[in-house]
């Protein structure tokens, strides 16, 4: 896998059918992760069945979604009925980490990236998508660059965290062993 694609999924804070279909994971509003129909290796050929979530992007790539931003507006701003929240935030940035560390893939602007920041940083056309460039707290939505670096800002904190988890994990099998 190349890459990690982050979304919102436009819907309520629940996972639907339709959102299993397209994403690997989705985080929904109480912050539990529902795992797509497909798994990421799907996605290494789109020759066959696979999880469509970026326009001309599906191939290597993993796409995570937050569910929510029902009804949500770019211009004007209207965040919607269903916004996504700082519990779902917490916890899809760690999936979003696992999933890198497993894959292998860096955090960096072109490889764990927003569906807003595809177009302005891959050149890969995308119908005027705006998830992800607003974040809880925020009062509107932020340029698609800056949203995905404090992402990425999340993302390697919370690698940090399970870094720190897995050393304190094999010292102590170490200890009792």
């Amino acid at each position: 896998m190349k890459r990690i694609i982050m979304h919102w999924t436009a819907g309520w804070g629940v996972a639907s059918n339709l959102d299993r279909e397209h994403y690997h994971a989705i985080v929904e509003g109480d912050g539990n992760v529902v795992y797509g129909r497909f798994r990421p290796e799907d996605n290494e050929s789109t020759a066959t069945t696979y999880a469509a979530h970026t326009r001309g992007l599906n191939t290597g790539s993993i796409g995570l979604a937050m569910a929510g931003m029902v009804g949500a507006t770019e211009k004007p701003f209207y965040r919607g009925k269903s916004p996504i929240n700082m519990t779902q935030l917490t916890t899809f940035a760690d999936i979003v980490a696992e999933m890198a560390l497993t894959y292998d893939i860096p955090v960096t602007r072109r490889t764990v990236l927003t569906h807003a920041e595809v177009e302005p940083t891959l050149g890969v056309w995308q119908r005027g998508k705006w998830d992800i460039n607003w974040l809880p707290g925020e009062n509107a939505p932020l340029d698609p660059i800056e949203a995905g670096d404090r992402l990425r800002s999340l993302v390697k904190l919370s690698q940090l965290v399970m870094a720190k988890k897995s050393i304190k994990t094999r010292i102590i099998e170490r200890l009792v062993a």
